[in-house]
């Protein structure tokens, strides 16, 4: 008693600092040839003082970010200009070629406020020919049919599938599709212009690539459930373009191909149609809206670099996602990620037995890498624990007023000012125990779905 008594007081406590961490505005800044522009983010107000998540980009192109601190009464275009242009540029790449085919899958249940702010962007694409197919997943009203059909028209193409989960929402929307190329995004994104063609044009250069993966960054960061997960990563995986080539392994990756959490996220994704129809699509025992929780993304990932094929991340691909909002909603989404991780590796697994050994030779260099890590990140949060017991972070958001950059927040990816909360670290404990007996659960549910359809 005394034991769950402790956790009851932790948890107390961490909700308690969880709910002090303030608002930061989201925006970006163009340092182009005409001069410094500067836009708040999807959905945001204009920007003011306080503290701005700022996405740079040098002629259109995203290169990095940063959280910078406006002064009260100063001009927010030239502080934040002035730090944005202590971000590297690189090198200007050269012209893209010209994207193949693609066709866009959206998948979505009930929500169809957010789905319009998806498909209004996606509208918008500059890619030169794609289609746009909404798949409605187990629905339990008419209402996506309906705004597809009403404001949206021709122009996007709505889809049923029965079976909830979104791997098979996915695989719907795979059959559908007529293009070259299959990009999947999610109902609460909202695409950059150029996402697409961004996405899709390493598929022309490389014949060999099966997948590509973008950068995904904050719409807002208006919760301190939003706040507290971007400051550890969120879901972008850097501003630095990478090909996985499986002919290569990359020596900082000793799991690779598993480690496919490090390779992007299913808000922002491509396969070349035909390599991924070759691999049977996703595992529909995988996924939100399944017993698995997660890990259809991953799978696709997996099997994609398993049959030899290349994975190219592309930061220059962009969306703009809306993070969950709520403490509660940060306990689901942490059991989830736990969940689907183990219902994935266990997915491909059983799937692909032969990956086994593949597996199993590799477990040890994981071990002795996530050890590792695990070790700086423990000293990282001893030392966040430290400066917290004196005052503000040096340098986090309640502590900077001046004009320079505030280090370690939002836009420093994965530098974990904030502590993360121990009751999460659990929950993904639990998700990841949980994980193969979820998705074994969900494949005799399929089949039960299958009796019953027969």
């Amino acid at each position: 008693m005394a034991g769950v008594r402790r956790a009851r007081q932790e948890t107390q406590r961490e909700i308690a600092e969880f709910l002090s961490i303030g608002p930061v505005q989201v925006a970006e800044l163009d340092l182009g040839a005409e001069g410094p522009v500067l836009r708040p983010g999807p959905g945001s107000a204009a920007v003011t003082s306080g503290t701005v998540f700022l996405l740079v980009r040098w002629a259109g192109r995203p290169v990095g970010t940063l959280l910078g601190e406006v002064p009260e009464g100063a001009d927010p275009t030239e502080v934040l200009a002035a730090l944005a242009r202590e971000v590297p540029g690189g090198t200007t790449p050269g012209p893209s070629p010209a994207p193949p085919s693609a066709g866009v899958v959206v998948a979505t249940r009930e929500r169809a406020d957010q789905l319009a702010r998806a498909l209004d962007s996606l509208l918008a694409q500059d890619h030169p020919h794609f289609e746009i197919v909404v798949v409605d997943n187990a629905p339990l009203t008419e209402e996506t049919r309906d705004l597809v059909e009403r404001k949206y028209g021709e122009r996007v193409r709505y889809v049923r599938e029965p079976v909830p989960g979104l791997a098979s929402a996915h695989n719907r929307g795979l059959a559908a599709v007529r293009a070259e190329v299959v990009a999947f995004t999610d109902d609460d994104v909202v695409a950059d212009p150029r996402w697409l063609s961004e996405l899709t044009a390493p598929f022309t250069a490389d014949p060999r690539l099966g997948c590509a993966t973008g950068l995904i960054l904050p719409a807002r960061l208006g919760t301190p459930a939003q706040v507290l997960l971007e400051s550890h990563g969120g879901f972008a995986k850097g501003f630095a373009p990478r090909t996985y080539d499986p002919r290569h392994p990359p020596a900082d990756e000793p799991l690779f191909p598993f480690t496919a959490g490090r390779f992007g996220s299913g808000a922002n994704m491509a396969f070349r149609t035909e390599v991924l129809r070759t691999v049977g699509g996703f595992d529909p025992a995988t996924g939100a809206g399944t017993r698995a929780r997660g890990g259809d993304d991953l799978y696709g990932f997996v099997r994609v670099l398993a049959q030899g094929h290349g994975l190219r991340y592309t930061p220059s691909a962009l969306v703009w996602h809306h993070h969950r909002e709520t403490w509660r909603d940060l306990e689901t989404q942490a059991y989830g990620y736990g969940a689907g991780l183990t219902a994935y590796l266990t997915a491909i697994l059983v799937n692909r037995p032969a990956l086994l050994p593949a597996f199993l030779a590799r477990v040890p260099g994981g071990l002795a890498h996530a050890r590792a890590l695990t070790a700086v990140r423990a000293a990282g949060a001893r030392a966040a624990d430290a400066t917290a017991a004196g005052g503000p972070a040096a340098g986090g958001p309640a502590a900077g007023r001046g004009v320079g950059p505030v280090t370690g927040a939002p836009g420093g990816h994965d530098s974990r000012t904030y502590p993360w909360p121990r009751r999460l670290a659990r929950l993904q404990l639990r998700g990841m125990l949980y994980g193969p007996v979820g998705y074994l659960r969900a494949r005799r549910a399929l089949r039960t779905v299958g009796r019953e359809a027969g």
